[in-house]
This record gives C-alpha cells, structure tokens and sequence, in this order.
C-alpha cells in the first residue's frame, strides 16, 4: 500500500534561519501561527536556559506538531476547563523528554495549573513544588499517563485506545447515542520506534484494528549519539504499513509548516480505514539555533549567546525572558471556548443517552465512579475455603478459581496472557475475545473483556497502564505468564508502581517446581527485585486459601496502609500444594502470620491460639515451600518447640506495627527463611535460611527439589544442627545471632 502524501513546504536544516518563519494560510485562531511558533521555541530556549538543564530540541523543533494538535479545529478535542471529561482525546508523549512542547500548549490552551510560573519550575531547584516535571508525570491535569522511558508511551496508548474502544462497543447504541467516542494521540521519535516495546505495541495494535488510535511520528533524525543513519536506516513508514497501519506521509520538511501537518491530522481523524493512523512528520531538531539539526540541541541549554540569537531571529528582545506576547495567547481563546462547546455537545447527547438507555446510563456512570466495587462485593464473590479443593492443587489452578468467579461478576476486570491463557488460568467460560469483529474471529468483539496479547510480555504490562489509566478502576488489567517472563515486563510493572495503577500480575510457574523447562525458566533471584520495589504488591501465597486472600487484596480499595490501586503480583505455583489447616485469606492483608504454632503435631493446631511462651524456633516459608516447612516443623517440634509463619507478602508485613510483627517474629526465638529463590533479603527478617545458591537444572521437580538439598530430611537436619550451635544450656534457651550474623545453612547442591 502506498502511503497518503500531504505536501509540505521546505526549510533547509543544516544551516541557521537567517529569518524567522513565515505565516500560513490558516484560518482563525491560526492566522498568526508563526508568531505563535516564535513564542513556543524562544520560551522553550529560556525555560532550559534558566537552570541549564532540560530537553529544548524536540520542543523547537516539533512546535509545529503541537500547534496542529493543541490550537487545529478538527484535530484533538478536550475541555481545557475540565481535564477529567470522560469522552475527551487522550494525548501520550512517549517521548517523554519532550515535555515542554506538551507543557508549554497545555498552558497557552488555558488549563488552570500550567501557569507560566509553573512553567518556570521545569528543572527548577524547587522540585517539590513542581508540576513540571523532567517528563511528563500522570498526577497533573492534561496528562494521561507517565510514560517514563522510552517505547513504554505507544504501548500506554496502544491502551488507552483498546479501553476506548471496549467502551464505546459496549455502551454506545444506534441512533446517535455514541457516548464514547475518544481518539488517541501519541507521539513519538526515533527512539520510541527503536525500542523493542514500541515495536511490540506497534505490532499489536496493528494486528487488532484499533483506528481510534493516532501515532504521529517527529522524524528528527537525531539522537543522543548523534545521526539517526548511524544505528537506525528502517523505512518507518513501510514497516507500519506492513503491520497493517494505514500511513500519512507529509513530505519534506515541514517543521513550519503548520498547514500540512493539520491537514494530515485531521484526515488521520478522518479516517476511514480501519486501522490505527501513522502520520510521519519530518522535522529539524533544535530549530533556530546554531545547531539545529544536530545532537547538542536534543538535550542541554543551548547556552546565552545561541538563546539571545533565537530570539534576535524571532523578532524577541534577547533581554527579555519568558516572554508571550498577548495575541499568542488571545489566538487560543477560540480553543477554550470550541472546547466548552464540544464538551457540552456531549453532555446533551448523555442526557438524550439517559432517557433512552437509563439502566446502561447507570452502569456507565457506575464504571466511571472511581470505584472498583459497582455495587458488587468482589471478596463476597470469591470460592469460601469449604469449597475450595482438599486435594495437592496448584496455585496457579486455584487463581484460576478465582478467576472464574470474578470474571463473569466484575465487568472492570479485562484478563490477559501473553501466549500463556491455558497455562495462567485468567480465561473464564461465556465470554469474548477483545479483537475487531471485523477479523474473522469466533467470539471476538471489542466488547470483550479477554485479551490475547501474543508473546509480547513488555508491551502486555505497558498497554495494561494504558488500560488501567483511562479511568480510576474502569478496567483493572489482569495480565500473566510465567514468572520468569515477567523480567521482560518489569519495566512496565515498574510504571505501574510508580502511578499507583490497579494491575494483577499472574506470574505463574514461580520456582525450580517448573521442572524440565530447565535453568532458562526457573526464576532464582526475581522475586527480589519486586519485593524491593516501592508501591507493589508482591504475593506468593502458600495454598488455594491465600490464594482467594491475594485476589481479595488485589481488588480491595485503600484500608490505610495507603494501598489503593497499586499493583499487585501474584506468584503462583505450577506444582500442586495442600491446603494448610492454618491458613486464613484474613491474614494475607497483613503480609505474614503464624500458620503453625509451636507445637509436636498439627493435629493439635489451631489458628486463633497463642502459646504460653516464645518458640524457640520459627521457620517463615512463602509459597510452595510452606507445605515443607510445617513437614520441618512436625519433625522438629517433638524436641525444639517450633512454629511456622506464611509470609506471602513482606511489604506488607513491613507494614504492620511492631507489636504485631514481634509477636509474630520474636526477638528471643531464632529464626530460618525456608525458600527456594536466592536467599537475598531474608537476613532482614531472619538469622538463617534455607535457599539457592546457584541457578536450576532440568529435571522432575521432586527431583530438583531433592537434589538442592529441599528435602524434609535434609531441611530437619541443618535446621536442628543450627538450633543445636545456638543452644546456651540444658533448658533449651538459645543464643540469637547479632546482626549481620545471618548464615546460609544450604550451600551448593546436598550431600
């Protein structure tokens, strides 16, 4: 397929303007779009200037762009009076250093908080007081999701545009009640396109039809390292037509050329193809500086002598700073009111939708509250313990329970895999694919709530920040694949935690249980790093009760801990485990708790009592391995009083008051992590532990487990060897290791 072309005029970019750019043929409010231009880049030369840091290239340079988007009738629509309004365009700036062209059009389009004073904060040594950020954060009006490194914003809008248009076919009707009917703008550079995130959004959203969704690309053929030519020569506009996007190529350089680029805007609006809309721009990097078109302008200060001769050039004082001449901003009173006027528009067509579809009204105004429950208890929904399976059962099927439950119940909930749905378990019965119904496909509809995202584990959690930051608890994402997979993922899962947004992780297949996969998929040290990371839920549960505990924690609003939508990750196992007599779904919120108290046989057990005394021991186990530290515990306990704690979740555990995690953990027992991951960050809660050393091997995992020394025999006799060193006299008291006594009792394989 050929391209569309749109003509553009052109500028030579390897040498300075020796005179600023002309005005355009454009109707009002953009008659005066080159004085408009002029104001955008010399007030972009000054902000960096101002504390000699930023990024002033692609703000100069793509000013063009932001005017089609931001000041063009027939481009983007949004209210700059009410950022929130539901049905309005969403813009994602994937290349995020950008910021300022996003920033400098959402203060001349008139919302509230970006004043220039706020302007003036970017990089400004009063961080805490800023909105204007060094990219663009989700927290402030007119941006729709922080889009951080590179590639992750086309996925973020590869979301956006999937929730629009699950929306839009579940609630419009015919007749002229569409009540949803957003665009998704997202621009992006070179570097977004390299990135391999890109790619797979790319790919993805070409695959599904979304042509609610716009790229524009800003082709400055420049990076950090210097010329695009040296590391990057792919026909962009081929590889996207090849992918089944419908391509706008504006030709030449128009990096004034406000009228081609709005044209080509608008006919990607326009457009009827089918398939999401490439717009390919070329334009020069830095422009009006001496270095236009070269790497220096992409990310530093231009320095005083170049930001005096830009503004020279534009007709500026060069003594004057900050300065936006009084018709620049009277040129975006049409844009303010021509928002009111389209956000009106919509409200009366929503009154018109309430009085011929009340109930759908009501489940529309419902999935936009900002609250997940609708009405519906989700943790009411969950199978109760006396109906969960007594058999081994892996936690991988018992989330599948879960699933199973909550899918049909909870219309937010939009499940996913990246190749992996029979494997995750997150499908349920009688309900469809999210795909275009146009593809063929059996029970595929953008009404659908299940998603299959090819093996594309990256993009899966990048587009599900997308999906999760539409709306508060629109749509919660529930995205899988096996544990090992998710270190493709975690710089997306990432994001996630940094925006507080509600996700469910199902990482499934989480130890060396996984068996004859081998080394390559048995997860050692991951765990550590999602532990470890800020606003994350990090859940291993023990059986199938704490499974329905982790899913009630996942789904659950903010009880204090400040929790909120976070996202959560469940580890699941792919071998079966008992349910535990002491386990409670209760307990799970609070990260860790006795699941065995000090006793000689579980017979004995009861979860709500407490012993008359400290144990000597306490062994903490998470996940599969809990079953074989109450084994450890039964053997042990007939001559060391012994108790066992679950701790499914450590940051959250961190997060009880000490009273609790001491009566759990006491200061006068010793302590043994028992787990088969890396052994790292268990010293903080533990004088000892049972962990890997080395990475896994192909075989049975009763095999492996045997052959890494996590056999009940093997466990009983280190652990008792270690209570033995650290008993101080025939009574049986013990001896606790000082800090940073910490020892490993399972070195290399066993004996």
């Amino acid at each position: 397929m050929t391209p569309s072309a749109v003509s553009a005029s052109s500028v030579q970019a390897d040498r300075p303007l020796t005179a600023p750019p002309k005005s355009v043929p454009l109707t009002a409010p953009l008659s005066n779009a080159a004085e408009v231009l002029s104001a955008v880049r010399c007030l972009a030369a000054d902000l960096v200037q101002q504390f000699n840091g930023g990024h002033p290239g692609t703000a100069m340079g793509a000013a063009a762009i932001g005017l089609a988007l931001w000041g063009g009738e027939g481009t983007m629509r949004f209210d700059p009076a009410d950022a929130a309004w539901i049905d309005r365009d969403r813009f994602v700036l994937s290349a995020g250093h950008a910021c300022l062209l996003q920033y400098i059009y959402l203060h001349l389009a008139g919302y509230k908080s970006w004043t220039l004073d706020m302007l003036k904060r970017y990089h400004s040594p009063d961080f805490v007081h800023s909105q204007a950020a060094g990219h663009p954060e989700i927290e402030f009006e007119g941006v729709e999701v922080t889009t951080g490194p590179l590639g992750q914003g086309i996925a973020n809008a590869v979301g956006l545009a999937m929730a629009s248009k699950h929306f839009a076919a579940h609630f419009n009707r015919p007749g002229g009640h569409d009540i949803v009917g957003a665009k998704v703008w997202c621009m992006t550079g070179d570097g977004c396109l390299q990135e391999g995130v890109g790619q797979e959004a790319v790919s993805l959203a070409g695959h599904l039809r979304l042509d609610n969704l716009i790229l524009i690309y800003d082709d400055n053929g420049v990076t950090v390292d210097g010329n695009i030519d040296t590391c990057f020569t792919d026909d962009t506009s081929a590889k996207l037509t090849s992918c089944g996007w419908h391509v706008i190529d504006v030709e030449g350089d128009a990096t004034n050329d406000v009228e081609a680029i709005l044209k080509a805007l608008q006919s990607a609006r326009n457009s009827t193809a089918g398939k999401p809309v490439f717009v390919h721009i070329r334009t020069v990097i830095g422009f009006g500086s001496h270095n236009q078109g070269l790497a220096p302008t992409h990310g530093a200060a231009l320095g005083d002598v170049d930001v005096a001769a830009i503004k020279q050039l534009h007709g500026q004082d060069s003594g004057v700073h900050f300065h936006v001449p009084g018709r620049v901003y009277g040129a975006f009173d049409e844009i303010r009111a021509r928002g009111a006027r389209e956000h009106q528009q919509w409200r009366l067509r929503f009154e018109a939708y309430q009085r011929a579809h009340p109930d759908l009204a009501r489940e529309f105004q419902a999935r936009f509250s900002g609250r997940l429950d609708g009405g519906v208890d989700t943790a009411a929904l969950l199978p109760r313990r006396e109906a969960l399976p007594t058999a081994a059962t892996p936690t991988r099927k018992a989330s599948g329970l879960a699933v199973a439950a909550l899918g049909p119940a909870v219309p937010q909930l939009m499940t996913g895999s990246a190749d992996l749905m029979e494997s995750t378990f997150v499908t349920w019965t009688k309900d469809l694919f999210f795909g275009s119904p146009d593809a063929g496909e059996e029970k595929q509809s953008f009404a659908g709530r299940q998603v299959r995202y090819g093996i594309r584990e990256h993009a899966m959690a990048a587009i599900a920040n997308g999906l999760a930051a539409y709306a508060p608890d629109a749509i919660v994402p529930v995205i899988s694949t096996f544990f090992m997979f998710f270190l493709y993922a975690a710089p997306a899962v990432r994001m996630a935690a940094l925006q507080r947004l509600r996700i469910v992780g199902i990482a499934t297949h989480d130890s060396i249980g996984i068996g004859e996969d081998g080394p390559t998929h048995q997860p050692i040290a991951l765990a550590s790093l999602f532990r470890a990371m800020p606003n994350l839920r990090f859940v291993r549960p023990a059986d199938a009760e704490e499974v329905m505990g982790a899913w009630k924690l996942a789904l659950q609003d903010s009880d204090g801990d400040g929790g909120g939508g976070m996202p959560t990750i469940l580890s699941l196992s792919r071998q079966g485990v008992p349910l535990l007599a002491g386990s409670d779904r209760e307990a799970v919120a609070k990260g860790a708790y006795t699941v065995v108290e000090s006793a000689s046989s579980l017979s004995s057990l009861s979860p709500s009592s407490s012993p008359s005394s400290p144990p000597r021991l306490v062994l903490i186990a998470t996940g599969s391995e809990v079953q074989l530290a109450v084994r450890v515990a039964e053997r042990l306990g007939q001559t060391t009083p012994t108790s066992v704690v679950s701790m499914p979740c450590q940051a959250l555990f961190d997060a009880q008051p000490a009273s609790y995690r001491r009566a759990v953990l006491p200061a006068t027992s010793l302590i043994v992590a028992i787990e088969a991951w890396s052994s790292y960050g268990w010293a903080r809660y533990a004088h000892a532990s049972v962990s890997m050393h080395t990475f896994g091997l192909s075989g049975p995992q009763a095999g492996l487990y045997d052959h890494f020394g996590f056999s009940e025999d093997n466990i009983a006799k280190k652990v008792d060897a270690f209570v033995k060193k650290h008993s101080t006299g025939p009574d049986g008291a013990v001896r606790v290791p000082a800090v940073g006594d910490f020892e490993e009792l399972l070195l290399g394989h066993a004996p």
